[in-house]
């Protein structure tokens, strides 16, 4: 299921930055926010423009977990794993998720409309368990409210 992506897009980043020393993360960044993630061509695209290799391109990509190489659904979630949302019962919130959209961490649904990814905090700890699903922060979750707020995003599809 490998979609064409439009390359010229990347153009404007490059042209400003390819010969840039040290912009590797910046083009990625700016990469991922055309696309939503790291497509494979752009990777190979990118690697040409800049003379870099696409191992060592890879290698920044998964070292640090802003980048994704999959694309995201429509709502990504990302629940907090910190100290205190473990402590407040993230664990619960998780398996609610679980139950609801029958995705684990790292996955995407099969309609394509939600993406989970686990992460070590958010930042918001007097929320806690506490989860942001793009823009939007829900704090103080129980499964019940989880529950309540994955309906609402469902029916507003």
């Amino acid at each position: 299921m490998t979609e064409k992506i439009d390359l010229t897009q990347l153009e404007p980043v490059l042209d400003e930055l390819a010969s840039v020393k040290g912009s590797l993360i910046t083009i990625l960044q700016k990469t991922q926010d055309i696309y939503g993630y790291l497509p494979k061509e752009a990777i190979e695209y990118i690697s040409k423009k800049t003379n870099i290799a696409e191992s060592e391109i890879m290698g920044v990509a998964t070292f640090y977990t802003q980048f994704r190489l999959t694309p995201v659904g429509k709502y990504l979630i990302m629940l907090c794993q910190g100290t205190a949302c473990h402590v407040n019962s993230s664990e619960l919130v998780l398996q609610t998720i679980h139950d609801e959209l029958g995705i684990s961490d790292g996955e995407t649904t099969e309609d394509g409309l939600f993406s989970l990814k686990c992460v070590a905090c958010l930042g918001c700890c007097s929320l806690s368990p506490v989860m942001m699903i793009n823009d939007n922060t829900y704090g103080s979750l129980t499964p019940e409210k989880t529950k309540q707020i994955l309906k609402e995003l469902r029916e507003a599809e």
